[in-house]
């Protein structure tokens, strides 16, 4: 038989290798330096009883993005630890309220409702309600302190989320 000539053999090509995605980069924010002065607003206001116990209530996520609500909420504690105005409820008993209730320990109340039934439960005499707004890339931070007997708000105050 004639030779037939041989299909060139493919040599293997080295596989290419994508670039791997960077994850998104957590947004370094300064909860801390955002909320003192708020705090420092508040614990000024008409009509807050010093001596109260006030239930901090963890801080919502309402902006077009991820952000470490946690550390939000840490920074709230932190700056209301050496305060002389509220009695702050222990996160721990915070914790087996929630339970009392149903509420999981990251399940933000949600509900102005839902905080105040909370803060009956644990004898608070007010709630700090906080949201974090607007784009993710420059939030805005809301608070509004609550009277748990009426539900009203007794202050509120708004800034930005500080880098």
């Amino acid at each position: 038989e004639p030779d037939q000539p041989q299909p060139p053999v493919e040599q293997p090509q080295p596989p290419t290798t994508e670039p791997v995605p960077q994850p998104p980069k957590i947004q370094q924010l300064d909860w801390l330096g955002s909320v003192q002065p708020l705090v420092g607003q508040m614990l000024k206001a008409d009509g807050v009883t010093a001596g109260s116990v006030l239930l901090l209530d963890s801080v919502k996520n309402n902006t077009n993005g991820s952000l470490q609500m946690g550390k939000a909420t840490a920074a709230l504690y932190k700056a209301l630890a050496s305060n002389s105005t509220f009695s702050v409820v222990p996160e721990a008993k915070l914790t087996s309220a929630r339970q009392t209730l149903g509420l999981s320990a990251d399940d933000s109340f949600g509900s102005r409702s839902k905080a105040i039934g909370l803060a009956r439960i644990v004898g608070a005499q007010y709630v700090l309600y906080s949201d974090v707004s607007g784009d993710v890339k420059s939030p805005a931070l809301d608070m509004q302190l609550m009277l748990v007997q009426t539900g009203e708000i007794v202050w509120s105050g708004n800034g930005a989320v500080k880098r």
